[in-house]
């Protein structure tokens, strides 16, 4: 594939793989409930999104200090640009960590730290989405948001993560407009488990740029007009929807129809270290089991580009 990659819906938590969890509980002296990493591994079979989730965040206890935010995106974008990547918007959750203690200045400096120099020491440039939790209280989004406006660190946007179903886009409505009235960017997970209706919810009452994953707006012919007339991004993710039965196999998967439709498709990550695999295995397993073309996988590069928010000269170097 000639064209570089920018991948849009990754989770910095998310590629934590299993060798760098043992190493940082050993730096940092945590104890883990894993015998040894065959042990960890093994527990990488997942029902559904919350079975997932109950693993990401109990995982989390690992990362405590500045260094080790920066060693986790370091290791992110050394795998990523070695997969094509050249530009990585990359989710992290606050909350996962101050709820733990962590403070929020050791997790943005460690993330911006790796940040800043990831074009220099990768070829990846990069920015940071800060993402709210919807599954906790809305009060603790509000306090998130004041304090990464607070510091001054590399933030890009604003997104809206965890588990889908009974937490609407709809609870978060003071909280986006906040975010755009201070120049962030925004971004919201919706139908992925969630039904349709939440995309719509993200699209009028969040007002977001993009739709991270979207699959489910093909049970919405309405819905799926909008989405192709205004040319609104969908980051979808393949390897995790097999992952978490949001469909059954790749074969299955709806990601050919979507383009066929006109939808602006893009394909990323999302938790690589748990759903298997990065951006490029990604594109490998769907050219072995759906038959994805060259040309296809072409129209998938050039979207994620013009998709991203990097500036008009950033996309131009990389689209040229």
């Amino acid at each position: 594939m000639s064209t570089p990659l920018a991948e849009l819906h990754m989770h910095i938590e998310g590629s934590l793989e299993p060798e760098l969890i043992f190493a940082l509980a050993e730096r940092n002296k945590v104890e883990l409930p894993y015998r040894d990493l065959d042990d960890l591994r093994g527990r990488y079979e997942f029902s559904d999104l919350q079975s997932f989730l109950d693993l990401y965040f109990a995982n989390m206890a690992v990362l405590r200090t500045e260094q080790d935010f920066a060693d986790l995106a370091r290791a992110y974008f050394a795998r990523a640009a070695a997969g094509g990547v050249r530009h990585a918007e990359i989710f992290f959750n606050p909350q996962a960590h101050t709820v733990r203690g962590v403070p929020l200045r050791a997790v943005l400096d460690g993330l911006a730290d790796a940040v800043r120099a990831s074009e220099a020491e990768f070829g990846v440039s990069s920015d940071l989405i800060a993402a709210v939790l919807r599954d906790r209280p809305v009060p603790e989004a509000e306090a998130m948001l004041d304090e990464v406006l607070r510091l001054d660190v590399p933030v890009l946007g604003l997104g809206l993560d965890s588990a889908e179903v009974g937490y609407p886009p709809s609870l978060f409505v003071d909280v986006f407009a906040r975010a755009r009235a201070n120049g962030l960017h925004t971004v919201a997970h919706a139908g992925e488990e969630g039904p349709p209706d939440y995309i719509w919810q993200a699209l009028d009452l969040l007002e977001v740029e993009r739709i991270d994953h979207g699959v489910r707006c093909l049970e919405d012919e309405a819905l799926i007009a909008r989405l192709v007339d205004e040319q609104i991004p969908l980051t979808v993710c393949p390897l995790s929807n097999v992952r978490l039965k949001v469909v059954d196999t790749l074969a299955e998967h709806p990601l050919r129809r979507m383009l066929e439709a006109g939808l602006l498709v893009t394909v990323n990550s999302d938790d690589p270290a748990y759903f298997g695999g990065y951006v490029d295995d990604n594109f490998a397993r769907l050219q072995a089991e759906l038959g994805l073309t060259e040309q296809e996988r072409e129209t998938l590069a050039r979207n994620s580009i013009r998709a991203s928010f990097a500036s008009q000269e950033r996309k131009a170097a990389l689209l040229g």
